[in-house]
């Protein structure tokens, strides 16, 4: 093909996006429709419970949408890791979804699920083909056996798999965020390097634009470059936006790593070809030696409780660093005082105003603020120590006296009711490492099925 136009709807499924946006985009005629459905991003949480991150109802608004427009322009429609973290639970809600728009809806196509949750007991038979990310240590099959989930980061392969099976409605399991766009428009026959630099556009939907916003972006791939350009005419891409976005999640500007290979933009240009749409041009992929697959992991740590209060008070803040840890000692004896030990429990205060964000990082220690906010978090083995402990902990933090104390009553403010949040389980990744594989399609069976 001379060219190859997809569009993506948003940056994650269930962001929203402009009705109007969708429309004037299909009336580009489009070779392929879809979203990237999850990420890492919102945390371990996700994957380890089997929940999205976005609502059932903002999800389902935006795939109904997009399954009408391709069936009706009879194109596919391919969301990338489903259900915001791409493990079974995650694939088989999004199918169900699937499946029930199709019936209120009147809709019928073929469907395919690529599954990306990985078997522990052939992990473990690997475990030297597989090297470690993040600094963490080389995978052991402890880790693996403690592990809740562990998801494979497929590539293009299986998607493009999927397309020669027939399938025009792809829901695949955890997938790169580009791949789902490089799979389509390489199958057609486009150079790999545009095509996996149009899916680092792509994956975010409206990013690279300004005003930026959740919204819909076309990408036009043609011979060795490409176009970006929203179809809601209240955005622009321009070079510096495109430019901008092209550094998104990535350790270095220029070199990123995918399944199979690396896109080196170390050359590319941007270049306007209108006042809204900007040609990018000069990027190279370069085949790996061997072919990996990111595995993501995670594990139980624990269960944790929080509790949320604000104070006003500029003597109790001008002496905040003193109290909060006498604060610590307090907690630690009243613990204590019914068999719970400071060995089992964490606790976290973190001081909004001061250095929520950063932490003991943060450049400015100067309290300069005429009010505090401040977030208790206790982890625990199980829920009901956490839950004691931070009830001992908000307790002690609004009524313990401290020097020059006028206030008679309490000294934080709650905006809650109840003031304990029990939370539930806490999930840490336990596994970033990469697996090495002969076929890139081997972890990720494919089924399918007619809706």
């Amino acid at each position: 093909m001379k060219t190859f136009t997809m569009l993506s709807t948003s940056g994650i499924l269930g962001y929203g996006y402009a009705e109007e946006s969708l429309r004037i985009g299909m009336s580009r005629q489009p070779q392929v429709i879809g979203c990237d459905g999850g990420s890492t991003d919102p945390g371990p949480h996700y994957l380890g419970a089997g929940t999205s991150f976005c609502s059932r109802l903002s999800v389902k608004r935006d795939f109904r949408l997009m399954l009408q427009a391709a069936v009706a322009a009879g194109i596919p429609c391919i969301i990338g890791t489903s259900g915001g973290a791409g493990g079974e639970p995650h694939l088989q809600s999004m199918a169900a979804l699937a499946r029930e728009i199709a019936r209120e809806d009147g809709l019928s196509f073929r469907m395919a699920l690529i599954h990306a949750e990985q078997d522990k007991a052939m992990l473990g038979s690997r475990l030297d083909r597989t090297k470690p990310l993040a600094k963490l240590p080389p995978l052991d099959a402890a880790t693996i056996d403690r592990a809740t989930r562990i998801v494979g980061m497929m590539g293009p392969e299986p998607i493009a798999k999927a397309l020669d099976g027939g399938a025009q409605v792809i829901l695949a399991g955890r997938s790169s965020d580009p791949a789902q766009w490089a799979a389509p428009a390489i199958r057609a026959g486009m150079a790999p390097a545009p095509s996996w630099y149009a899916g680092k556009m792509l994956e975010c939907g409206a990013e690279p634009t300004t005003p930026k916003e959740p919204d819909c972006l076309l990408v036009t791939i043609e011979d060795d470059h490409l176009v970006c350009e929203p179809p809601n005419p209240i955005r622009r891409c321009t070079p510096l936006s495109v430019a901008n976005f092209a550094l998104h999640e990535n350790s270095s500007p220029t070199h990123h790593v995918e399944p199979g290979g690396l896109l080196d933009t170390s050359d590319v240009t941007f270049t306007p070809v209108s006042d809204r749409a900007v040609k990018v041009a000069g990027m190279r992929w370069t085949p790996a030696d061997t072919y990996t697959v990111k595995l993501e992991g995670v594990e139980l740590a624990g269960y944790r409780a929080i509790t949320i209060c604000a104070t006003r008070d500029p003597v109790l803040i001008g002496q905040i660093d003193d109290y909060l840890a006498s604060h610590r000692a307090k907690v630690e004896a009243k613990a204590a005082s019914f068999g719970v030990s400071a060995e089992r429990y964490r606790m976290a205060v973190r001081v909004i105003g001061r250095d929520a964000v950063m932490a003991g990082w943060e450049p400015v220690r100067a309290v300069t603020s005429h009010e505090l906010g401040f977030v208790i978090e206790v982890l625990a083995d199980d829920q009901e120590v956490a839950n004691a402990v931070l009830a001992m902990a908000r307790t002690s933090l609004l009524h313990a006296d401290f020097p020059g104390r006028l206030c008679k009553e309490g000294n934080m403010a709650f905006p809650f009711s109840p003031s304990d949040i029990p939370l539930g389980e806490l999930y840490r990744f336990s596994i970033f490492h990469t697996l090495a594989v002969d076929d890139p399609c081997a972890l990720f069976p494919i089924e399918y099925e007619s809706v």
